[in-house]
């Protein structure tokens, strides 16, 4: 007779999932956020907004590059076996949101390149003398720059939707395993690009619509966040379970006072006053987002590797 022994002591593993750290969320962060100014970007260049003064298309393609390369390095940091990551693109898994991921990862370096020569900075006009007959043949076609903003706003969604299907499909992490959570992602990482946006614009015109957009993002992702609860406490035992992390459990503080309650609540009290000129913009409300933001990739990678379909077990 065999006596088997398991001490669930497996490194990274047991009792809880550790594998991905601060460097993944931070990427997610970040991925998030560009795809945010990929799709206000494109929506700008779309209807002609790069023709006003001090449009912040000029500036925020830059942004974009910036910030994912950012990103990039942390996920490159994650990753254990680097030397194979250009093994991504020997192949296509049209099954895998990973493999989507790594294709569009790519599409997204060129197009926000394009977007920086509709409307050049300055500083780009002096490195590239070429910029500016570039911005000219493009300004020239009308058609043209309507079809580089489409295509910026439909990869800046598909980038900004990827990670969060992505976590979902690890049906093993209950958390992750809600079919909203790609929605979320989505809206937070529009409502953090518009919050900078807001935050930096020197149009002051544009930084006003920028604040009213993300007030009704805000209170779109209080609504998706509300409805994503509801399903995992109207679903199986299991995500039950799962949900009393964010709920009353051991993430429930940070993710009710810097998700919920800084994140999205108090900015938005604060910018439905400022868009009705009750008070001054200020700085305060975009900067709490943006936080608030980092602060949902944050809770929802380290309570998704905490839940699991044994959280009875966890010490």
């Amino acid at each position: 007779m065999h006596e088997i022994f398991n001490t669930r002591n497996n490194p990274q593993i047991d009792p809880i999932l550790s594998i991905w750290g601060w460097d993944v969320a931070m990427y997610l962060f970040l991925g998030g956020f560009t795809a945010g100014v990929m799709i206000i970007v494109g929506w700008f260049v779309f209807s002609g907004r790069q023709k006003n003064e001090n449009c912040s298309c000029s500036f925020m393609p830059l942004v974009g590059i910036i910030a994912m390369s950012i990103g990039m390095g942390f996920l490159f940091m994650d990753l254990e076996n680097k030397f194979n990551v250009w093994r991504f693109y020997t192949t296509f898994r049209i099954a895998s949101p990973m493999s989507w991921g790594a294709w569009i990862l790519l599409l997204v370096y060129p197009v926000l390149a394009i977007l920086a020569f509709i409307k050049p900075m300055k500083l780009l006009e002096k490195i590239l003398p070429q910029t500016g007959k570039i911005s000219e043949y493009l300004n020239n076609r009308n058609k043209l720059v309507k079809v580089i903003g489409s295509s910026s706003m439909v990869i800046g969604a598909m980038l900004g939707m990827y990670t969060g299907v992505l976590l979902s499909t690890f049906a093993a992490r209950p958390l992750w395993n809600s079919s909203m959570l790609w929605v979320l992602f989505l809206v937070s990482g529009l409502s953090s690009a518009a919050a900078f946006i807001h935050l930096v614009a020197k149009n002051a015109q544009e930084s006003k619509l920028l604040a009213k957009a993300d007030n009704g993002l805000l209170i779109f992702e209080l609504l998706i966040l509300f409805l994503i609860l509801i399903g995992f406490i109207g679903s199986t035992q299991v995500h039950q379970e799962a949900v009393q992390v964010l709920l009353t459990g051991q993430y429930a503080a940070a993710f009710w006072v810097l998700v919920v309650g800084i994140g999205i609540v108090i900015p938005l009290i604060i910018q439905l006053f400022a868009v009705n000129d009750k008070i001054n913009h200020t700085a305060i409300a975009p900067i709490m987002v943006i936080l608030g933001g980092l602060a949902l990739r944050f809770i929802i990678v380290n309570a998704g590797q905490y839940s699991s379909w044994s959280m009875n077990v966890i010490p």
